[in-house]
């Protein structure tokens, strides 16, 4: 199925070099306080090896890493230096959660990577379809690798989709699920939606959280409201009928 089609992104020659050479990919995002917090999952056998980054953002860089049991997790680390800093506070800023968050740069990127933690776990807890949260520590969270054969999925604009309008409505029925237990994705878009293969049939698992916000926030529903246009705008391209307001209603409706 078209899901299966992998992501472009390359793996190194050999997976297995030493540490500090693998690091090096990431330049400056594992700086000396991060790379304490690998050690430290490294020597707690939290995992057993960091791999090479699968994906590569403003915020962030996403590494393959592997445990003691042969198994593959994500590790996603934000980046201290990132010049999605200021467009981090509209998110924080109103959200009941962290009211007392510092605005210097460090405890803002911890702040983040505590609120991508909390809202992965509200998300997972719900049957929301997205990464099981790990382990959280500082800037860096372990999650569930989305991926098959040590390989992550293809986002939903990288691949063909088989079955459209199935995968459009499976999205607003999440943003809806979403929605009931006061929760806004924030950012949802075909570049935070994963594509994986579950019984045969293709199924959207939404990531990138740190923008999710709770209902509470002033800002909620200009949110939801972008992330059900954008959206919509996408799968009309592959051809599924939808209005954005529709939709919208069905979601608002509990």
């Amino acid at each position: 199925m078209c899901a299966l089609k992998i992501s472009k992104r390359k793996r190194p020659e050999r997976e297995d070099k030493p540490l500090k050479e693998r690091l090096k990919i990431a330049g400056k995002v594992l700086d000396d306080p991060t790379l304490m917090v690998l050690v430290g999952f490294l020597n707690g056998k939290v995992i057993k090896s960091v791999d090479y980054p699968i994906s590569s953002g403003k915020e962030a860089v996403v590494f393959r890493a592997t445990t003691p049991k042969g198994e593959f997790i994500a590790v996603k680390v934000f980046k201290f230096e990132t010049s999605a800093f200021r467009h981090m506070s509209e998110y924080i800023e109103g959200d009941p959660r962290f009211r007392h968050v510092k605005r210097q740069r460090r405890p803002l990127i911890r702040e983040w990577a505590s609120k991508e933690f909390a809202n992965l776990r509200k998300a997972f807890e719900a049957g929301v379809p997205c990464p099981e949260p790990m382990r959280l520590k500082q800037n860096v969270v372990l999650m569930e690798f989305i991926g098959e054969g040590g390989r992550p999925y293809a986002l939903l604009n990288e691949v063909v989709l088989s079955e459209p309008e199935q995968i459009f409505r499976g999205l607003m029925a999440d943003v809806k699920k979403l929605y009931s237990i006061g929760l806004v994705h924030g950012d949802l878009s075909p570049y935070n939606i994963m594509l994986r293969v579950r019984d045969g049939r293709e199924q959207p698992v939404i990531i990138d959280w740190g923008q999710g916000v709770l209902l509470e926030h002033p800002r909620a529903k200009e949110f939801l409201e972008r992330d059900v246009r954008t959206v919509c705008e996408f799968f009309k391209k592959q051809g599924v009928e939808c209005d954005e307001q529709t939709e919208l209603q069905r979601i608002l409706k509990q």
